[in-house]
């Protein structure tokens, strides 16, 4: 930990430097978001039907005064479709006649307009015999009702293979307008029992009125710039003192110097990250990585330090002795599993809705966080039990108001855990998506004020050395003399009276034996 906090300045130029490499990088190096990729995908069976999901995302609908031309923020909102390929099997090419491939664009609130059943049973999607001869729809068709708000909702394309042909490419620079805000999903859908092994290949555009952000992303652009200058207040004040009282900085100072320098440089990378991916519509591997790497390093420096200083480090006991070790394992284990977490969640993101992926991997994150809770607040009592046993009046007041604030922080935490759960419990189509960016802003606001709240308490001053181990001793002294002082100037004068007598006794003795030399003389 010693070691990690002097090295503070290396790593700002190790950070400048990975900047660059990461521009340069990610020239090279990049892989689509908005714009879906389909490579050989294989269609899954689901009831009557052959399916295959081609995406998801929040779309808001096209502006009144769209323009007709090609910029990025043209105002219009579309799903086009390019270079789409269906392959069959060489068995089902054998078959004569026209075999249908169905595409299916429908709002997550309009889900129930899609399939039925007749008498009450499985839900179908494609039509079955039963339900054409109720004259409901055709068979081998997909079971379709008008949308009560729109009645071309929702969309249905068809893709035909003709005669013996094993491929089918007639959906190029195909585009469906957005006319509603909603949860747009994307299905591809074979209902000929002959077309299982069928796969497809090609992409689709997804834009939204200002760029290719998906909509539940595009709230984040605009609030990294504000947590971006959230930062950059915050660093001027600090390095203001930190600069103004640099002889007396502790080593616990520089640590909170990295982790703002840390935090201010993950909000720009997160702001330029969403702006490349909104110009472009895709995501380069490399800047992803590397954003979600110093948002993990940040994540783990910052709960190290929390956990640093409530043993008590540079306070109550100069290193931490044999708990380095145990910190330094659990920082990089931490680490590793946020790394991971975030590398799912974020890198090659595409479509609005997290998988399975990413829970599996919440679980050893979470259980690492509550595993570091209570390491910390352990550490914490134990360290209060020493300031009072010693009775530090000024560090126990410090060390009380951080134990608050850590209280408050973790209540939070658990509640908003809570609320978190009954969102995505409630909403399990993700109609919601337009407030689900407040989700992931919380965490960062709540990490920044948990370290306006340390940066305060440990803000550099002239005083700052008083805080340190090593000035413990003096500081006891100096409330005992304070205490001496209290007592006023009785004790003082009953000193001063002491050596009066003292002194009268002596002289008193003197001119005693005196006398007796004198007699002696006589005799």
């Amino acid at each position: 930990m010693d070691s990690a906090c002097a090295r503070t300045r290396s790593r700002s130029t190790l950070f400048a430097a990975s900047l660059l490499y990461i521009l340069l990088s990610s020239i090279a190096v990049t892989t689509f978001a908005s714009i879906h990729i389909y490579d050989h995908e294989p269609f899954r069976e689901v009831g009557n039907a052959y399916l295959l999901a081609g995406g998801s995302e929040g779309i808001v609908t096209s502006l009144a005064a769209a323009s007709r031309g090609s910029s990025i923020d043209d105002g219009r909102s579309y799903i086009r479709f390019e270079n789409i390929t269906f392959r069959r099997s060489k068995a089902a090419a054998k078959e004569r006649g026209s075999v249908p491939v169905h595409i299916i664009i429908f709002e997550a609130a309009d889900r129930n307009d899609i399939g039925g059943s007749a008498y009450g049973g499985q839900r179908a999607i494609c039509c079955t015999p039963d339900l054409a001869k109720m004259g409901v729809c055709k068979q081998g068709e997909i079971i379709r009702r008008p949308s009560a708000t729109d009645i071309n909702w929702p969309v249905i394309l068809d893709v035909h293979f003709k005669g013996k042909y094993l491929r089918t490419t007639s959906l190029d620079s195909k585009k469906v307008s957005i006319t509603k805000t909603g949860m747009y999903n994307l299905f591809f859908v074979a209902c000929d029992p002959k077309l299982k092994d069928m796969v497809m290949s090609g992409k689709t555009i997804w834009k939204n009125p200002d760029g290719y952000l998906p909509g539940r992303m595009a709230p984040l652009k605009k609030f990294y710039v504000f947590m971006a200058l959230a930062y950059v207040c915050l660093s001027i004040i600090w390095f203001f003192q930190y600069v103004r009282f640099w002889d007396d900085v502790l080593q616990l100072q520089h640590c909170i110097t990295a982790v703002i320098a840390l935090g201010l440089f993950e909000m720009i990378l997160w702001y330029f990250e969403y702006v490349n991916f909104n110009n472009t519509g895709m995501r380069p591997i490399v800047l992803t990585t590397w954003v979600v790497t110093v948002g993990a390093i940040r994540k783990t420096i910052s709960r190290l330090l929390i956990l640093c200083v409530s043993m008590g480090y540079g306070v109550v006991r100069p290193t931490l002795g044999g708990l380095t070790s145990k910190v330094l394992l659990l920082g990089i284990t931490y680490f590793l599993a946020s790394e991971l977490l975030n590398i799912t969640e974020y890198v090659g993101t595409i479509n609005d809705v997290s998988g399975r992926a990413r829970l599996l991997l919440v679980l050893p994150d979470a259980f690492l966080d509550a595993f570091l809770i209570l390491w910390i607040f352990t550490s914490l009592s134990r360290t209060l039990e020493q300031l009072q046993a010693k009775r530090s009046s000024v560090k126990l007041d410090i060390y009380r108001k951080f134990s608050n604030a850590l209280a408050v922080t973790v209540f939070s935490s658990v509640a908003w855990i809570g609320y978190e759960v009954y969102f995505k419990a409630t909403d399990p189509f993700n109609e919601r998506w337009q407030s689900a960016w407040i989700i992931t802003a919380f965490w960062d606001i709540l990490a920044f004020a948990l370290l306006c709240v340390i940066c305060y308490l440990w803000a550099p001053s002239q005083s700052s050395q008083r805080y340190a181990y090593s000035e413990e001793v003096r500081e006891e002294s100096d409330d005992e003399e304070a205490q001496s002082l209290t007592k006023g100037k009785q004790e003082g004068q009953g000193e001063l009276s002491l050596v009066r007598q003292e002194k009268n006794v002596g002289t008193d003795g003197s001119f005693d034996e005196e006398d007796e030399s004198e007699e002696d003389k006589r005799e």
